[in-house]
């Protein structure tokens, strides 16, 4: 088992590589900086792209006395604890770090707006290694995972290139919906993942759209504002997915049962259910016969 973390480990390492190796750089262009809407009220620069971030505080606020209080989530495993520690403090910081941003936007406040979102990013990452993967190995990701976030920024703050944090933001979108769908669940509730999801792709497209939305609305929301609005919504729907959820102990069960069984004596366990609830134990030498062991 550990040959095989290390064997990943190094494949994830040389496909890095290559891709670095490959790539031209993706440097920050200052026109993102630029947004749709710049109004000043209250005397507060660009106002509904900064108080647009508070639904952030309230949501990690709550998600993270929710996850002490009582154990109201029933985080039944130590890593699963701290992943979502890190996931609720990521996101209630970016409340700040955002606004913070969009006051004066600029490179280096950028900084501060990046660095939360790559811990709430790679927590989820972790967390879904957790409860999809394996337990041991999701809980030891949590640090190098969240270092490698770290870095990601550092890298294109120093280095003015956008791909490591690119891969950071990017490859939960694509392997969380694809690990939700595929892999069997711990818990019950998890389309709760791919409504978040969902919300998540809605926001990217949002940003993207920040002055054609802006227009469209007749000078009322800027894309990027209702960016953060949707954005806003994914913890809130993990906070739901952990306070509704149960441990699926009945799916796993059957579903590692079924796995269990051998197709060639699938037929036979059916058969034999079939006999066990009739009452009936069947003839031996029958063609349908099967062999009970108590």
């Amino acid at each position: 088992m550990r040959k095989r973390t290390v064997l990943a480990w190094g494949v994830a390492i040389v496909c890095f590589v290559v891709l670095m190796l490959v790539t031209p750089a993706i440097p920050q262009s200052q026109e993102y900086h630029d947004f749709a809407d710049q109004r000043e009220f209250f005397g507060i620069p660009n106002t509904l792209n900064v108080i647009s971030n508070f639904p952030f505080f309230i949501v990690g606020l709550i998600g993270l006395v929710l996850c002490y209080y009582k154990n109201y989530f029933k985080l039944s495993l130590q890593g699963e604890l701290c992943g979502w520690t890190f996931f609720f403090m990521g996101v209630a910081a970016v409340a700040f770090g955002s606004s913070y941003y969009h006051l004066k936007p600029n490179d280096a406040r950028l900084v501060w707006d990046r660095l939360p979102m790559t811990v709430a990013f790679t927590s989820i990452i972790a967390i879904f290694i957790i409860e999809r993967v394996d337990e041991r190995k999701g809980t030891l990701s949590i640090i190098p995972l969240l270092l490698a976030g770290a870095v990601s920024i550092l890298y294109w703050r120093f280095f003015n290139d956008l791909r490591p944090y690119a891969l950071v933001q990017f490859v939960p979108c694509i392997a969380i919906p694809i690990m939700a769908i595929l892999l069997p669940p711990m818990y019950t509730h998890s389309t709760y993942w791919l409504w978040a999801a969902g919300f998540y792709l809605l926001a990217k497209i949002e940003e993207a759209a920040d002055q054609p939305i802006y227009s469209l609305t007749h000078h009322i929301v800027s894309g990027h504002t209702l960016k953060h609005l949707c954005a806003a919504m994914v913890p809130v729907f993990l906070t739901l997915m952990l306070a509704k959820r149960e441990v699926a102990e009945e799916s796993r069960m059957c579903d590692a049962d079924m796995l269990a069984i051998p197709m060639k004596n699938l037929y036979e366990e059916i058969i034999g259910s079939v006999y066990y609830r009739c009452g009936e134990i069947p003839e031996q030498g029958n063609a349908n016969s099967v062999e009970f062991i108590n």
